[in-house]
């Protein structure tokens, strides 16, 4: 009875894992040729700041989020920090993409 249950807490942890890791939210390759064009052609400033610059990574409230067109089909906002163009999820001002 032992096994069974370790057994089956094990295949849930798994399985769990592998549902957070599927969750990541990108754009298509068409979206980022937008996002890119209309940055460049905005020309916001960059913020610097000393945290992570990383998906999942919470920006500080002293950064700006700029809001992109609608024609780029995405209903995240934009920051340059760190001389890094982020995608970000408005609410949560956690980043969901990393432009290069």
């Amino acid at each position: 009875m032992r096994t069974l249950i370790a057994t089956s807490l094990a295949a849930c942890l798994v399985c769990s894992t592998a549902i957070a890791q599927t969750s990541t939210t990108t754009i298509t390759t068409d979206q980022q040729s937008k996002v890119k064009t209309y940055v460049m052609k905005e020309k916001p400033a960059s913020v610097k700041v000393t945290e992570t610059v990383a998906v999942g990574a919470a920006l500080p409230s002293s950064v700006t989020l700029h809001t992109l067109p609608a024609d780029v089909g995405v209903q995240y906002r934009y920051a340059i920090v760190n001389d890094k163009t982020v995608l970000v999820e408005p609410t949560s001002r956690k980043i969901i993409q990393v432009i290069e």
